[in-house]
């Protein structure tokens, strides 16, 4: 599948700016014969807001999801739609799964708050469970929930063969970002796609790991770009024989572990 990435300076609290902005680049990546197509974190409204603010941000959702069911219905795309969230009167920083008929699969709100998110968020459930869509099983992951290693593991033991994990990612951070991307696409012998913002502090350099750990395709640090490449989920097989981490991990290892 050919895999497009939107790396997007998301200005904050202009959330109309920033769909219509991101409209046009997802209809670049189209272009580019992207058919699965994923935002960065909080992208509608920007990262550094105060819960007033968020709360204006999400008021804008049902309009901005039902703009990108119509897209992914017409074009013929998987969405990877990230947003603030309102659930039982709480916040989350959730995202949405939608398929290429124009349905909403699937959500997943962050289950791993960072720093000051605390303030303003509710931590999402502690679970994790991949979502099959007619381009294969992935799973979804937000920013600070690929820090720990065991959510990504227990979406490849339950088949996972891509992981996407749109982010917010500092600049002072980016260390952390080279590293520990890398490491769990590796360890779990799976594509890994991760989707960052640009400015506003955000450190850029999105990017697709093959499941060696190895960059496919890296962003910039300080520039929007539309990134597509095409992936082919037919390498795990021969990989996953090499590198049998998965074959011969003991599951009953990972908290929640899924047996073989």
């Amino acid at each position: 599948m050919i895999i497009g990435i939107i790396q997007i300076h998301s200005m904050p609290a202009m959330v109309e700016k920033n769909v219509q902005h991101g409209i046009e680049m997802y209809q670049e990546a189209v272009q580019k014969g992207a058919e699965l197509i994923a935002f960065p974190e909080l992208w509608t409204c920007g990262y550094y807001l105060e819960t007033p603010q968020f709360e204006e941000a999400i008021t804008h959702n049902a309009s901005i999801l039902k703009t990108f069911c119509e897209l992914a219905k017409k074009n013929q795309t998987v969405i990877i739609l990230p947003m603030p969230v309102k659930k039982d009167k709480k916040l989350y920083i959730g995202l949405y799964i939608i398929e290429k008929d124009g349905r909403i699969i699937a959500d997943y709100q962050k289950s791993f708050l960072w720093g000051r998110e605390q303030n303003y968020f509710t931590h999402g459930e502690r679970k994790y469970t991949p979502v099959t869509t007619s381009l294969g099983k992935i799973g979804t992951l937000i920013c600070y929930d690929i820090e720990f290693p065991e959510p990504s593991r227990l979406l490849a033991l339950q088949g996972a063969k891509i992981i996407f994990v749109p982010s917010v990612w500092s600049i002072p951070a980016l260390n952390r970002w080279e590293i520990q991307l890398p490491a769990r696409a590796l360890d779990n012998t799976v594509f890994l796609v991760g989707i960052n913002n640009v400015g506003e502090g955000a450190c850029g350099n999105s990017k697709i790991l093959s499941p060696m750990g190895k960059v496919i395709a890296r962003g910039s640090a300080d520039k929007e770009e539309v990134i597509c490449v095409d992936v082919d989920l037919r390498q795990l097989d021969g990989i996953r024989t090499r590198i049998p981490y998965l074959k011969e991990y003991e599951p009953n290892l990972t908290p929640g572990g899924i047996e073989k």
